[in-house]
C-alpha cells in the first residue's frame, strides 16, 4: 500500500474541504492589477515623462527609487503597456523591454534579452560581451525603433558587476542613426548614487522619481481590493485584513509582504479546514514567512559571508569582537583551502549581514583603546546549524572546533 493513502487523505481533504480561494494568483506579487490604488500621482508623472515617444522623440532617462513593495515595477509596467498600445494607435515606432537584473544577472544575458525582444537571435554563450553589444546596437538601429529599456533591480547588477553596462547604454544614442534608446532604472537601494560613476549617474537620472512606502490605511485598501478578487465572499475576517496591513506597514510599507501574508494566511486556514481566515492564521503565516525568508537569505549568501556567520557561531559568546572573528574566519578559510579576504573587506560583509538582520553589529568604545565592533547572531543557532549543515562546501565545518578557541580557554579566560 505504501504511503499513497496518506496523500489520498491530503488531496481529498483539499478538494472537498473549505475552499477559501477564488483565485490565488491575484495575491502573487507579479500579478498586474487593473487599478493601482494610491499611485495615481506616480502614474501621471511617469506618463508625462515618456509621452514624447508618441511623437517619435526620445524621452528622458528616468531613475526610480523606493523600497521593495512600493509599486515601482507595477507602475512602470502599467504605464509602458498602455504607452505601447497608444503608440500602435498613433503609428509611433515604440517598443519596451523589461529586464529584471537580479534574475538575469550578467551583462551578456541582459544584452541577449534586449536583442531577443527586437527579434534577433543571440547564441546562449560563445560571444564576447562586446560582440553581443555590437549586434544589439546594429539590430536596434536597423529596426528604426524608439526602444525603452527597463532595468529593474539595477542595484543588484551594479553591486555585483559594476556599471559598465549602464555606461554603454547611456552612451548608445551617440552611435545610433535611425533608432533611439531611453532607460528606466529601478532601484530598491536609495544609496545607489554612491556605487555609480557620477557621469553614468547624471545621464541615467535625467528625471528622478521616489516611491515612498505605503501606510497602513493605504495597504488596507490595496489588500481589500485584491482580497475581493482572490477569496470567496465572507471568508476573510476584517481583523485578519487589518492585521496584515498593520504588520506590513510596521515593516516598511511593503505591499508585496502584505500580499504574501494574506496568501499564506489563506493557505494555513485552508490546511486547517477553517471556514474563514482569522487573526491567528495571519500570525501563523508571519512565522512561516519569516522562517522562509531567513532560510532563503542564509542559503543565498556568498561563501565568505557564510564563513563570517559561522565564525560568530563558533565563538558562541554573547558578543564577539571583529578581531576574534577574523581569527576564526582565517582558520576556517585555511581548512577549506579558500583565499582570505582582508579585514577591511570583512568589515563590509559584516555591515551587509547587519543590514539583512542576520547579525547585530554594535560599535563600542573601548576608552583609550579606540573603538571596536561587538557582534552577535540574530539567527537561532539551531537554524544556522541546520542550513549550513546541509551546505555542500560548509557542512563539515559546522562541527569543526577552531584552534583559536582552544588557545583562549587555556590561558584562563
Amino acid at each position: 500500500m505504501g504511503n499513497s493513502h496518506i496523500l489520498d487523505g491530503v488531496f481529498d481533504k483539499f478538494v472537498n474541504g473549505a475552499n477559501l480561494f477564488k483565485d490565488r494568483e491575484v495575491l502573487r506579487h507579479d500579478y498586474l492589477p487593473e487599478r493601482l490604488p494610491h499611485r495615481e500621482e506616480q502614474i501621471q508623472l511617469l506618463g508625462q515623462t515618456v509621452a514624447p515617444v508618441l511623437r517619435a522623440a526620445r524621452c528622458s532617462n528616468i531613475f526610480i527609487y523606493g523600497k521593495t513593495g512600493t509599486g515601482k515595477t507595477a507602475v512602470t509596467k502599467y504605464v509602458l503597456s498602455r504607452l505601447e498600445s497608444k503608440a500602435k494607435e498613433y503609428g509611433a515606432p515604440v517598443k519596451f523591454c523589461y529586464v529584471n537584473c537580479r534574475m538575469i544577472g550578467s551583462e551578456y544575458r541582459i544584452f541577449a534579452a534586449l536583442s531577443q525582444n527586437l527579434g534577433m537571435t543571440i547564441p546562449f554563450t560563445g560571444l564576447s560581451v562586446g560582440e553581443v553589444f555590437d549586434r544589439f546596437r546594429t539590430g536596434l538601429d536597423s529596426s528604426r525603433t524608439i526602444f525603452i529599456v527597463v532595468l529593474d533591480e539595477v542595484d543588484a547588477l551594479i553591486k555585483d558587476r559594476g556599471d559598465s553596462l549602464l555606461y554603454e547604454l547611456t552612451r548608445i544614442n551617440e552611435t545610433l542613426h535611425k533608432s533611439k534608446v531611453a532607460l528606466i532604472g529601478i532601484s530598491n537601494d536609495l544609496r545607489l548614487k554612491e556605487f555609480l560613476d557620477p557621469r553614468v549617474f547624471s545621464s541615467l537620472s535625467e528625471e528622478e522619481m521616489v516611491f515612498r512606502p505605503y501606510d497602513a490605511s493605504e495597504l488596507h485598501n490595496i489588500l481589500l481590493e485584491r482580497s475581493r478578487l482572490s477569496f470567496h465572499e465572507g471568508t476573510l475576517s476584517d481583523s485578519a485584513l487589518s492585521i496584515c496591513s498593520a504588520l506590513a506597514a510596521a515593516e516598511h510599507g511593503d505591499a508585496r509582504r502584505a500580499l504574501d501574508l494574506l496568501r499564506v494566511a489563506g493557505e494555513v486556514a485552508e490546511r486547517q479546514g477553517a471556514r474563514a481566515i482569522t487573526e491567528e492564521h495571519v500570525r501563523e503565516a508571519e512565522k512561516h514567512i519569516e522562517h522562509n525568508r531567513v532560510v532563503d537569505a542564509l542559503q543565498n549568501l556568498t561563501l565568505h559571508s557564510k564563513l563570517v556567520l559561522l565564525s560568530v557561531y563558533h565563538l558562541n559568546k554573547s558578543s564577539a569582537t571583529t578581531g576574534e572573528i577574523y581569527d576564526v574566519y582565517t582558520e576556517l578559510c585555511g581548512e577549506l583551502g579558500t583565499g582570505l579576504l582582508t579585514q577591511r573587506r570583512l568589515g563590509t560583509l559584516v555591515n551587509e549581514l547587519d543590514a539583512m538582520g542576520l547579525l547585530n553589529a554594535k560599535v563600542v568604545s573601548m576608552g583609550r583603546y579606540g573603538r571596536t565592533k561587538k557582534l552577535r547572531l540574530e539567527v537561532s543557532r539551531t537554524l544556522l546549524k541546520e542550513v549550513f549543515g546541509n551546505d555542500v562546501r560548509l557542512g563539515h565545518m559546522v562541527d569543526y572546533r577552531p584552534k583559536a578557541l582552544m588557545k583562549g580557554s587555556q590561558s584562563g579566560n
